[in-house]
């Protein structure tokens, strides 16, 4: 009889240990969700490859918005790196018809009325004014704009003495920015400091 007992014993022990084994809570499984969280968004961020793709976009191009000193938009100038200097392409209306002085400013404000905040023509170097001047040009000397019988110009060429670069000489990005300054009269090339382009008549920053 104490035979059986000890073998009933020893069977309902093992029952109990096999019970508790099956209880024993199995680690999770990596699911998709884990593999995304790790593969997706973090992955991304660290890519130093990324980043710098990120980076030289925003350093190669701009968009400028033109306004008048009433505060209203006569359209935009997009500035764009390229090799051999920053691309600026003009696309405005409800200006006076003719040809207009068209230059980057060495700061980057647009107060009106008469956007004197703007301060004179970027010139880094010390240059004198004109494209054509021998000791020239500006950094900041552009052709003139010639606008057409409808009040409208679309029209693009390369700036050759600056760039978007931060950080480079004669970077539009400087601190505090510069400006882009449309002016009421054609800039004759020539007369020091300015060109004789006359009033200030629309502005942007580049920032």
């Amino acid at each position: 009889m104490k035979k059986w007992l000890l073998l009933l014993s020893v069977f309902v022990l093992a029952m109990v240990l096999a019970a508790c084994g099956d209880g024993k809570d199995d680690p999770a499984p990596a699911t998709e969700t884990d593999g995304e969280a790790i593969d997706g968004k973090d992955a991304d961020s660290a890519d130093p490859s990324k980043a710098d793709e990120m980076s030289d976009e925003e350093l190669t191009f701009a968009t400028v918005d033109l306004v008048k000193s009433n505060g209203k938009s006569v359209g935009t100038a997009e500035l764009t790196e390229e090799d051999s200097g920053v691309r600026v392409k003009v696309n405005a209306t409800d200006l006076p018809e003719g040809l207009h002085g068209f230059h980057f400013h060495e700061a980057g404000k647009c107060e009106a009325p008469d956007f004197e905040s703007a301060g004179g023509h970027f010139n880094p170097t010390g240059a004198s004014h004109g494209l054509e001047e021998k000791e020239g040009p500006h950094a900041g000397d552009l052709p003139n704009l010639e606008v057409g019988e409808d009040g409208t110009v679309e029209d693009e060429f390369l700036a050759e003495h600056v760039t978007l670069e931060s950080g480079k000489d004669n970077s539009l990005l400087q601190e505090g920015g510069t400006a882009l300054v449309i002016h009421a009269t054609a800039d004759d090339g020539k007369t020091q400091p300015s060109g004789n382009s006359g009033d200030r008549i629309a502005c942007g920053i580049v920032k």
